[in-house]
């Protein structure tokens, strides 16, 4: 809960302040009523709204889903759009999970050991989610939609339900807690 003074200085909670040549006690704001904060020339100011960076401008502007072409002294620029951000991002997750394993490829073909059946599934489970995730990014038509891909599903409660995107299959290995 932010105030401000009249001329824009921030009081945060639990902090001593002056106004003035009086001094104010850290829980001053906790225990004051609006009237004796208005009194003072304080007053509420809300956060500023939040925006998820990879979908919006920091104003709230919705960043393009798709890639941007611009010319600019006759050069011609090409700006990744939201999708092939997100897309870059699921190739790169893609490499770290697979890269893991990489190891028992090799060994494979250098020593013709088979591949635990366990990280064939697993690596062969990888590809077929990777392939989803990237049809769903490409399958938004908005910026609400992509939000949406990105969020999670909760019951009537608010309690969490699900990932709304495909997720990734658990490492055989290394399972999560």
């Amino acid at each position: 809960m932010p105030y401000k003074l009249s001329d824009g200085t921030t009081l945060p909670f639990n902090t001593p302040f002056t106004i003035g040549e009086t001094n104010y006690p850290a829980n001053w704001l906790r225990l004051s009523t609006d009237d004796e904060k208005t009194a003072l020339g304080i007053s509420y100011a809300a956060d500023p709204a939040y925006y998820d960076s990879r979908f919006y401008e920091s104003d709230g502007t919705p960043k393009s889903l798709e890639d941007v072409k611009d010319t600019f002294n006759g050069v011609e620029y090409n700006y990744p759009g939201v999708k092939s951000s997100l897309l870059i991002e699921e190739k790169v997750i893609m490499y770290g999970l697979l890269s893991k394993y990489d190891w028992q490829v090799i060994r494979k073909a250098e020593k013709g050991v088979d591949i635990d059946a366990p990280i064939v599934t697993y690596r062969d489970t990888l590809r077929t989610v990777y392939e989803t995730r990237k049809a769903e990014i490409n399958a938004c038509k908005d910026t609400a939609a992509i939000e949406n891909l990105y969020g999670t599903t909760s019951d009537a409660d608010g309690n969490f339900v699900k990932f709304n995107m495909t997720q990734y299959p658990e490492d055989p290995y290394n399972p999560t807690v």
